[in-house]
């Protein structure tokens, strides 16, 4: 037998499929009331061909049996709200805290469906925006490089002459030395192999404002590794803040704002350190369920071998 018959005859005779009760709605909604716990995660994964659903999971399932508590198609928030609101309320008032990213719909889906859980931003987040702002500093002085490096070798050819760049002493030219920098800058100095040592020391003494931003990258990441008191963690955001000014980055003054509207619910992180990894760990095992039947081709038969392992 043909591995797309057995599919088949799997799908229509051998698997509960046909008899699912969620399967006329499943491509829209599904919940189950009887998977919430006291601590949710809620994000946004793609299912099919970019197309966005809104997934709750419970923490302490772990990832396993349990896990699905809702998947609502779309983020739009009055959507999502009025099918996870399908749950009874006495069950979704026992939510105490839920962890998510900084989408205002995410926001207002945890306020009005959960409305005594604590909101707690995830810090990976946050993270993640102040490396894509000291990435974007580097970006533009790549840009600036090429451009010069273009030029010289069009002013080499106007000469009947071949363009030989200026080595670094590690063998980089300074287009190179921009490119290959990504990665350590990613990394905190203790975890830099020597080539990236040698490599951020010639970045750091051509370009001031990169190290400038990548300390203020690693200040932040300080914040939340070693600082377990919200007080403390409160002080230290405020000294963060004034040196971010002094810097005058664009890019980490608008992070600024963006912190500083989400303010309460990144400090509340540092009441238990939860973080939304629960939530990127499974939306990891739907893409590898995802690619290893080579796609999506049916959303709702897609989600009942999902609800079968997860649910």
């Amino acid at each position: 037998m043909g591995g797309k018959k057995l599919q088949r005859q799997y799908k229509k005779h051998l698997s509960s499929f046909n008899t699912w009760t969620p399967r006329e709605h499943a491509h829209q909604w599904i919940v189950y009331p009887q998977n919430i716990g006291s601590h949710l995660s809620i994000d946004e994964v793609a299912l099919s061909q970019g197309e966005l659903y809104t997934i709750v999971t419970n923490k302490e399932a772990k990832g396993k049996k349990g896990s699905l508590v809702a998947i609502v198609a779309g983020t739009k928030a009055e959507q999502v709200i009025e099918h996870i609101s399908k749950i009874d309320h006495k069950l979704r008032h026992r939510v105490i805290e839920i962890t998510l990213d900084m989408a205002n719909s995410m926001k207002l889906i945890a306020k009005r469906c959960f409305p005594k859980a604590i909101q707690v931003t995830d810090r990976f987040h946050v993270q993640k925006l102040a490396s894509e702002a000291l990435q974007e500093i580097r970006i533009k002085y790549r840009w600036e490089a090429m451009d010069r490096e273009n030029q010289l070798i069009i002013q080499a050819k106007s000469h009947n002459k071949v363009y030989i760049p200026d080595l670094l002493p590690n063998g980089d030219s300074v287009k190179q030395l921009l490119a290959r920098s990504r990665y350590l800058l990613y990394k905190s100095r203790e975890k830099w192999t020597d080539t990236q040592r040698e490599r951020a020391q010639m970045i750091f003494e051509s370009y001031p404002d990169i190290k400038t931003a990548y300390n203020l990258n690693q200040q932040l990441r300080s914040i939340y590794n070693n600082h377990n008191s919200k007080h403390i963690a409160m002080t230290k955001l405020a000294h963060w803040y004034r040196t971010v000014e002094e810097s005058g980055f664009k890019n980490f003054n608008i992070l600024l704002n963006t912190i500083t509207i989400n303010y309460q619910s990144i400090l509340n992180y540092f009441d238990n350190r939860s973080t939304n990894a629960s939530a990127e760990s499974f939306n990891a095992k739907i893409r590898a369920l995802r690619s290893q039947f080579r796609g999506v081709r049916k959303i709702d038969f897609f989600l009942f071998r999902l609800s079968n392992l997860f649910a």
